[in-house]
């Protein structure tokens, strides 16, 4: 019987935290399996913490100041007492209804992850196309279908977490990181579709969250498959240079800018073993 570790991070979300802890403990006790619901409070400044303190069936665990959504993780994980963890957000965006379908999988899978490609789900329209490039991008390096990099509902073993603890970073990204971590290092998954809520209360989200989004693919690009990034690049390069060459003899150019298709061709070169170096470094770690 697959023992579950609830790992629930909850940044002032007064307005749902109850609803949600009292929706997971009805749907675990319909299971019978044997649980433990974690609420990693994230340094809330609303009430979050008062209505914890009156919920005597989980185990609370409260960071003095804001720490990140990824550091809550890690700390929930490295509080907990069973070998599978289950994260799901605080504010009410996703099914707590489709967890039994996740936890039937564990006997199948290293991590089963929800996907929220279903035409009514609830993602901001300013994060959509940010969502699809990330999952296709993700889909190219790791050389497999991802449909849903950084979903907030999944069950996974943790000695996944635990052997890669150093990767996980402390803010958003730390379910993309373990999605590619399963997909490019052998481990099974599973997406299941699900549901995808509008919240409840205001979203911790920020305008600056952008460059964490430029950070996440420059992360993935460097970490997971450096060589399948580097070579267009070099490759493109290199086709700039070949059509200097072919301006030249085409009358297009003046000269035969020799310098600059030297210079071009060497930057090619340089790029691409570049990305060959970092993905021998990748390996022997």
């Amino acid at each position: 019987m697959t023992k579950i570790s609830v790992v629930v991070p909850t940044y002032n979300e007064e307005e749902s935290i109850a609803e949600t802890i009292s929706q997971l403990k009805k749907e675990l006790d319909n299971l019978k399996i044997e649980y433990e619901i974690i609420i990693v409070n994230d340094g809330s400044k609303d009430k979050t913490q008062k209505i914890l303190n009156n919920i005597n069936y989980i185990k609370t665990i409260k960071h003095p100041i804001n720490k990140g959504y990824g550091a809550s993780l890690k700390t929930g994980i490295k509080n907990s007492s069973y070998d599978w963890i289950l994260i799901i957000d605080a504010d009410g965006t996703y099914p707590i209804h489709s967890i039994p379908e996740f936890i039937k999988n564990t006997d199948k899978y290293d991590l089963i992850t929800g996907r929220r490609d279903k035409p009514n789900s609830a993602i901001p329209f300013e994060r959509k196309y940010a969502k699809k490039f990330l999952n296709k991008f993700a889909s190219y390096l790791s050389g497999k279908k991802i449909p849903d990099l950084n979903s907030g509902l999944r069950i996974f073993k943790k000695e996944i977490v635990l052997k890669y603890w150093e990767l996980f970073p402390d803010k958003f990204s730390f379910t993309s990181t373990l999605t590619m971590i399963c997909s490019t290092h052998g481990y099974e998954t599973k997406f299941i579709p699900i549901d995808y809520y509008k919240r409840t209360g205001k979203s911790s989200i920020k305008s600056t969250d952008f460059l964490n989004f430029i950070k996440l693919v420059t992360k993935l690009s460097l970490f997971f498959k450096p060589i399948k990034v580097f070579t267009p690049i070099s490759l493109f390069i290199f086709f700039i240079a070949i059509c200097l060459v072919i301006g030249y003899f085409m009358n297009i150019t003046n000269g035969f800018l020799d310098t600059t298709f030297i210079v071009l061709c060497a930057t090619a070169l340089q790029t691409f073993f570049f990305g060959v170096l970092a993905e021998i470094i990748i390996h022997n770690k």
